[in-house]
Formats: C-alpha cells, structure tokens, sequence
C-alpha cells in the first residue's frame, strides 16, 4: 500500500483537485483507493458530496479510540459513488484536537497506526492536508510514503512553498526511513510572464524534487467539483487530466526507479 499526502502551508494551490483526480485516474487502472480527509473544512469530504455535519462518524472519531485497530476503524470508512474510491470524511470538529489533545503523547502517529491496519484493504491512500501545520498534518507527513506539493505557479505561492519544505526538512529528522517528497506545478497559464518566470524559478531552485511538466488551468476541473465527479470521470479527454495522468504516470516510475 502507497501513501501519499497532499500538502503545501498555503491555500487554493489545487491539493483537493490533485487529490480527487488522482483517485479517478487509479480507481480506472482497477487501484482500490482510500482518501482521507484531514482538513477541518472538509473540501474533499463536500467535493465527494457528504455533508460533513450528518454523517455518523468521521476522522475526529479515530483521535477518540482507546485503540486503534482494524475492526475499529473500519465503521469511519464511507464508500463513495464511485468504484474503488472509500473515504474516512472530515468534520469541522478536527479543528479541536490542537487544543484539547495535542499534548497527547502519540498523537502525531494515530493515523500511521490506523493506515497500517488496513494495509490489505487498499492500494493506494491519498491524505488531503490542511493548509496549516498542526496535528492533522503532521499524523499525514508520519504516515507517508511520499508528499505531493501542489504549487500555484504564482510568486506568492513560492512563500508558501518554502515554508512547506522547512517542515518537511524538520518532519524528516524524526522519520529514519524519510519520505519522497514532489512538487508539482498547478494552475499553469503559459499565456502569462508569472507563471513562466514562476515555473523557471521552481525548476532551477528544486530541480531534483520537482515534476518537469505543469498542471494548466483548466474550467473543467471547476466543473467537474460542481458535479461531485473525479474530472477524469467528468471530462477524462480534457488537457488537465491529461496532465494529471502525465503525473501518475511519473509518480509511478519514481516508485519503481526507488525500489
């Protein structure tokens, strides 16, 4: 089972987009597919079409059980509308645990032991960060295998980068086997100096660590939200799935190149 999360300390790069296409796309080469929704507003939970406020169980129930086991964590695991794609969903309730259990010990590893008792369930586990560093993020960068960085190809968004990779410089201290980290450019408009000069700069400062090609702009993938449809599901001819496949296609031999 391959575990990626998507992440960056900045909002509105496309890490919900990322994440959802990347799940079509799998769950069309038959990959049985696990989202998890760490995100107290819940995007990725809404763009799948729960209502986060009356469901019966969700990710802040995990933090809540006297042990983490496979039986138990089953019952927060929703099957979507689509095939091969399961959820653990958000609630805005995740917002608490900083205050009221992040002095916990072990907090930081529960969800490393929850994915853990599923490793026979699922191929794939796609995590969808919040936008902030705290416990939800860093149960997601313990549990990874590899970080998907999604970057808008704006200037501002290099700040957000930046802070994104000191995190992970110190994250990476405290795991021995370390995770694979990729940055992926998003919301590319050749069309504009910004995002050319943009993705020049992230191509020359982290040339080992970033994805050659880009992620453009594209309507469909605001249509397909509206839809609650994975875009490769919506519009699977349109140019950002293809890009997104492009993608897959390069995670994919990155993990075979590092076996």
């Amino acid at each position: 089972m391959k575990i990626w999360s998507i992440a960056n300390q900045k909002g509105g790069v496309g890490k919900t987009t990322t994440t959802v296409t990347l799940a079509g796309l799998l769950s069309e080469r038959q990959k049985r597919v696990l989202l998890v929704d760490t995100d107290p507003h819940a995007s990725l939970t809404t763009y799948l079409k729960f209502d986060s406020d009356s469901l019966p169980a969700s990710l802040f129930d995990l933090f809540q059980l006297p042990e983490v086991t496979r039986s138990a964590v089953q019952p927060l695991i929703l099957n979507t509308a689509f095939e091969n794609i399961d959820i653990i969903p958000a609630h805005m309730s995740l917002a608490t645990l900083d205050r009221v259990m992040g002095s916990r010990g072990g907090m930081g590893l529960v969800l490393k032991k929850a994915l853990n008792s599923l490793i026979d369930d699922y191929d794939y586990v796609l995590i969808d960060c919040p936008p902030v560093l705290g416990v939800m993020m860093v149960n997601a960068l313990a549990a990874s295998d590899r970080i998907l960085i999604p970057v808008q190809t704006e200037f501002l968004a290099m700040k957000g980068l930046e802070r994104m990779m000191r995190t992970l410089q110190i994250m990476q201290k405290s795991r021995p086997s370390g995770f694979k980290v990729s940055i992926v450019p998003t919301m590319y408009d050749k069309r504009t100096r910004a995002s050319l000069q943009t993705l020049q700069e992230l191509k020359m400062r982290f040339p080992d660590q970033i994805w050659a090609s880009a992620v453009p702009i594209d309507t469909k993938f605001r249509d397909a939200s509206m839809k609650h449809m994975p875009p490769s599901l919506f519009a699977r001819n349109c140019r950002g799935v293809f890009a997104y496949k492009t993608l897959l296609n390069y995670l994919e031999r990155l993990d075979q190149d590092e076996r």
